[in-house]
């Protein structure tokens, strides 16, 4: 199995779930109580870590002992994938010897069926024991569920985008929001806020990438400047951060009142974009006291925000409100054959391809899984390994 790291565990622990629920092994389970309450007993607890995991994804490059969670999470649910595949090869063989056996060789065969469930049975319960004592972890390392949590430890997100040929499927909604920077919808001194929303994966910051990155946009504005907030909102950091974009060089000042007094007289009377990436913070007063300076700059001057929650639109008034839908079905096949395939042309692989196709579709539109599971596959080039996807 291909080393799975950083946010590619996400997309992972989604592909095994979802096995545990496939048809075929819940069929096997419904004719083997042996093991059908503890298969289900394993779904719930990889359901337990998995709303844990973005938060430790996001940690781990500063917590050591957060990084080394995740590194026996990865070991937990590779053997978690390791007993499905089991139990899905038990479900074909049963399949099998019940059209072509003899009555002896059928009871021969129970009896050893018997046993290598016995076996499958201890080695649930171990994994079982050991993604429940990861979850049971979660107060003592300081993790938290779910995506509604605001990270508290992740790397700075950059300007520079990623090649061209690796984005598929957001063109209209780039084209939606240039249209929008271009246009002076808003009159005086009040500056135009652009908000791009959508789920954890979604695409958010590559999109504002390839925004922030256009020659068209770069003609119309005098300015740019990208500020990665993430983070507990810190309003100096910010707005020192944004000094700094805007006159190319870094300042020692170290006061917020002279940092914002420096920043208005370099913004006075010219055009200029400002992307906030990855915002979490719904404080009124944060918002009101960042953009203070901003009222000096010329009319038509904009704001885009990426975050994943709609309150934060509304806090900071935004003017457009950008939802990022999935990707349908073809372009979600494109960014998974992009990673699967590489420079590679597909159609190379047809018995690849066509199999390629139906994991791309069990990814859901999502760009982090269609990503993932690609370049998990990338090294894998039978077909048999493709298929246990």
């Amino acid at each position: 199995m291909a080393e799975v790291g950083g946010a590619l565990l996400s997309a992972f622990l989604q592909v095994v779930i979802d096995r545990a629920a496939s048809r075929e092994v819940i069929d096997f389970l419904r004719r083997h109580k042996l093991i059908g309450g503890l298969v289900y007993k394993l779904k719930t607890a990889l359901m337990a870590v998995n709303v844990l995991v973005e938060d430790a994804e996001e940690k781990q490059a500063t917590k050591p002992n957060v990084k080394k969670w995740l590194d026996e999470l990865k070991d937990a649910v590779y053997e978690a994938e390791d007993i499905l595949d089991k139990v899905a090869t038990q479900a074909l063989r049963r399949k099998l010897d019940a059209e072509f056996e003899t009555t002896a060789i059928k009871v021969r065969n129970r009896t050893y069926a018997s046993l290598s469930l016995y076996k499958l049975r201890g080695k649930i319960e171990e994994v079982h024991d050991r993604l429940k004592s990861l979850a049971e972890q979660k107060d003592v390392i300081g993790l938290r569920e779910g995506v509604t949590g605001r990270p508290s430890e992740r790397l700075p997100t950059t300007s520079l985008m990623v090649e061209e040929s690796g984005i598929f499927g957001r063109d209209a909604d780039r084209e939606e929001i240039i249209k929008g920077l271009l246009s002076k919808d808003k009159g005086g001194n009040e500056v135009g806020v652009i908000a791009i929303v959508g789920m954890g994966g979604m695409g958010k910051t590559t999109l504002a990438q390839q925004v922030y990155n256009d020659e068209r946009v770069k003609k119309h504005f005098d300015l740019e400047a990208w500020v990665c907030v993430s983070e507990d909102f810190d309003l100096f950091k910010v707005t020192k951060t944004m000094l700094d974009e805007v006159t190319g060089s870094t300042t020692d000042i170290a006061n917020l009142d002279q940092l914002q007094v420096k920043l208005r007289e370099q913004l006075m009377g010219k055009s200029f974009l400002l992307i906030l990436d990855d915002v979490w913070s719904k404080n009124l007063d944060d918002w009101e006291a960042l953009s203070k300076p901003w009222k000096s700059g010329a009319r038509g001057s904009k704001v885009i925000i990426t975050t994943r929650d709609q309150g934060v639109a509304s806090v900071m008034n935004a003017s457009t409100n950008h939802r990022l839908e999935k990707l349908t079905e073809e372009d979600c096949w494109s960014l998974f054959a992009k990673y699967a395939f590489g420079n590679t042309n597909s159609s190379a692989r047809p018995e690849l391809e066509e199999v390629g196709r139906q994991i791309a579709n069990k990814c859901a539109g999502l760009p982090l899984a269609a990503k993932a599971i690609g370049a998990m596959l990338r090294t894998k080039a039978n077909v048999d390994e493709w298929e246990r996807y």
